[in-house]
């Protein structure tokens, strides 16, 4: 953010005169630090609905009702777990190593990729190119083609990638590569544990799950 272009960025955020979400851009990379990731989900940029954007991609606070993109994220868990996550605050899993990203950081009151091409992307690009150089073992998942984008910036002899469309309701269903269908978080643990590491607890330990 010192850089020239970050401080562009710094000085187009500040002149904005709309509301600009989420209150704390860096909550992604403060939850999850580069040492304890495990698994990165790529968003676009923030909810631009007052109250939902909280820093993480694809999660909201708690007690907000739960956007179509997510509600699709939880049936694909839920055909493999044979149970439906409910709550929608998604800091378990960040805890747990899974590193929530948007590639724009910040976006202004109704004005969905109202920051595209403001500075953010390179920032991103750089972690993404990072955490591929400098971990190994992780799971990127890339939903949708602005993130699958970042596919040539990770070394697939390191890490595993899976590809889909994206779970948002007009495109989780469509094509070969449709996400709905896609089994990804099954995917991922399967291919951790033969690693021989852990699963990730994508129900969380405090989450109450229902039976349907």
């Amino acid at each position: 953010m010192a850089s020239p272009e970050g401080q562009n960025l710094v000085d187009r955020i500040s002149s904005c005169t709309s509301d600009v979400f989420p209150p704390h851009p860096f909550r992604a990379l403060e939850e999850t630090p580069f040492e304890q990731v495990r698994a990165v989900i790529f968003g676009q940029d923030p909810y631009h609905t007052p109250g939902k954007a909280c820093g993480l991609a694809f999660s909201v606070p708690a007690g907000e009702k739960l956007p179509p993109s997510l509600k699709n994220i939880f049936k694909v868990m839920a055909a493999s777990n044979e149970i439906r996550r409910t709550r929608g605050d998604l800091s378990d899993w960040a805890a747990a190593g899974v590193l929530l990203l948007n590639t724009i950081l910040t976006v202004e009151a109704g004005k969905p990729l109202a920051h595209a091409g403001w500075g953010w992307e390179t920032l991103t690009d750089r972690l993404v190119a990072q955490l591929s150089s400098g971990r190994n073992g992780l799971v990127f998942f890339l939903w949708g083609k602005p993130a699958q984008r970042l596919r040539p910036m990770i070394d697939e002899r390191r890490h595993l990638v899976l590809a889909s469309s994206h779970p948002s309701p007009l495109s989780a269903t469509r094509g070969d590569d449709a996400f709905m269908k896609s089994d990804c978080f099954h995917k991922a643990n399967a291919w951790l544990e033969a690693r021989g590491e852990a699963p990730i607890d994508w129900m969380g330990a405090a989450q109450h799950p229902v039976l349907f």
